[in-house]
């Protein structure tokens, strides 16, 4: 523990996606800022545990197993094998550039960096924990941006060796042969459909009666059919309740709509959610106020009830999405430069990075219909689109929810290849309140998979052309 006490302008707790964005931004506004973190690498949880690191392991086994799908173009390769030292050298040397570039932008911004961690003792200072000199850090102003942790179920507790949460399954050294997943939601099908690639035999047991609960039921279901293709099981309605070691091996029972099995593994992954890193940080000791959930209070300027701290990304609350911690980040930097700034987004997209991705903006039509709206609906399937056939992934579709009598799009949700890119348009799209019809006559460029979107549109619309659309 250091000696030291020293004063900044801004503080800024946790480097993660929108910590280290908020700082950057507050700097870059002239104010001196202090960010601190404990991982000793900036990034946070989506650069170093979570985002980067699967989305390079999905990136992998794709290509893994599409190695099993070229002879129907003309291409066999005899001999291939798995080497998963050098994939996890090759992601971890992804993590330590990007970790890099982070601390290096820090720095020529003149961002003082400090390795510890942060307890409040008041509203306006925090002691610091951790091998510094600095033994305190007293703030005009505050951003909290703790982030969040895997939750641990009582009768799973992670043991880093049968039961693991998204962090250790990143780091294996060896594939297990059988894969127990609970949690069916976006990490729990991401990370089973990589394992099941990879050549696992997984198991998924999920509690509700479908997988991605929060998302359009019809662009989960294509991903649902597929996912048998890549070794993965389902197990839905069904709540894992307790597990037991023998010879090395994992025996997990679960309760499949009141019918018990049991289920053999040699690892099980815990993906049932995150919550909020607001406990053992002093927040008793600030005039903060936390929901029944333990996320912290924040307005749309991300102002916590104390007058001196702000807080963003997954310590505030659902969606705990990168991208929308980095908004928020640069929110509160801006506030705190006197910028008339707000988190008044619209819309926050979401992405699932399976086979084939799924990306949603805006209202489902459950929740059109929850809301009143008079809404049509439209589909284009990638089946129909030349750029997908091409690729060899013509899986899914486009789908568009939109208000019946002005066109204006409520929302858009697709399963297929590239949905993960062409969301951002239709994210825009709703910011900048478009009409189908700003979307059906604006000219995308052929062929691409952004063509979707038009097709779609105009399909919605009664007047598409690459499908049958029936004369009006």
């Amino acid at each position: 523990m250091g000696a030291l006490e020293i004063n900044t302008d801004v503080l800024v707790i946790g480097g993660g996606p929108g910590g280290y964005v908020a700082a950057i931004r507050a700097a870059q506004l002239g104010k001196e800022v202090v960010l601190i973190d404990k991982e000793k690498e900036l990034g946070g949880v989506c650069l170093n545990t979570g985002c980067i690191p699967t989305k390079a392991l999905i990136h992998a086994s794709n290509f893994f197993s599409t190695l099993k799908e070229l002879k129907a173009m003309g291409i066999e390769v005899k001999d291939y094998s798995l080497d998963i030292d050098k994939m996890r050298e090759w992601k971890n040397g992804i993590l330590h550039k990007l970790n890099s570039g982070i601390e290096g932008l820090c720095k020529k911004q003149g961002i003082e960096i400090i390795w510890g961690k942060a307890i409040f003792v008041s509203d306006n200072k925090v002691r610091i924990e951790g091998k510094t000199d600095i033994a305190s850090i007293k703030f005009n102003k505050c951003i909290l941006a703790s982030g969040s942790s895997p939750i641990e179920l009582k009768s799973f507790p992670f043991d880093g060796n049968f039961v693991v949460s998204s962090t250790e399954a990143l780091t294996l050294t060896k594939i297990p042969e059988k894969l127990i997943v609970i949690g069916g939601g976006y990490i729990g099908t991401e990370m089973g459909t990589v394992y099941g690639k990879l050549g696992s035999q997984v198991s998924i047991v999920e509690a509700t009666d479908r997988l991605i609960p929060q998302l359009d039921k019809e662009i989960v279901s294509v991903v649902a059919k597929k996912l048998i293709n890549f070794n993965v099981t389902t197990f839905l309605n069904s709540k894992a309740i307790s597990y037991e070691e023998k010879d090395g091996k994992v025996f997990v029972k679960i309760d499949e709509n009141g019918t018990e099995k049991i289920l053999e593994a040699d690892l099980v992954l815990v993906v049932v959610g995150r919550k909020p890193n607001s406990k053992d940080i002093g927040l008793e000791s600030t005039s903060i106020d936390l929901d029944e959930h333990g996320f912290v209070k924040v307005d749309e300027q991300m102002k916590t009830t104390s007058p001196n701290i702000f807080a963003v990304g997954d310590v505030v609350g659902q969606p705990m999405f990168a991208h929308k911690a980095s908004r928020e980040g640069k929110v509160a930097a801006e506030v705190i430069c006197g910028l008339p700034s707000a988190f008044d987004n619209k819309v926050i997209p979401f992405v699932v990075f399976n086979d084939p991705e799924i990306s949603s903006v805006g209202l489902t039509e459950e929740q059109a219909k929850e809301e009143g709206y008079e809404y049509i609906v439209g589909k284009f399937p990638f089946s129909a689109l030349g750029r997908a056939m091409t690729l060899n992934k013509a899986e899914g579709f486009v789908k568009f929810v939109a208000e019946k009598e002005t066109g204006l799009v409520l929302g858009m949700h697709a399963t297929g290849p590239g949905a993960s890119d062409i969301v951002s348009e239709a994210a825009l799209g709703i910011e900048m309140a478009a009409t189908l019809e700003d979307i059906a006559s604006t000219i995308h460029p052929h062929p691409t998979l952004p063509e979707s979107l038009m097709e779609a549109a105009e399909v919605t619309l009664g007047k598409g052309i690459h499908i049958f659309n029936p004369k009006t």
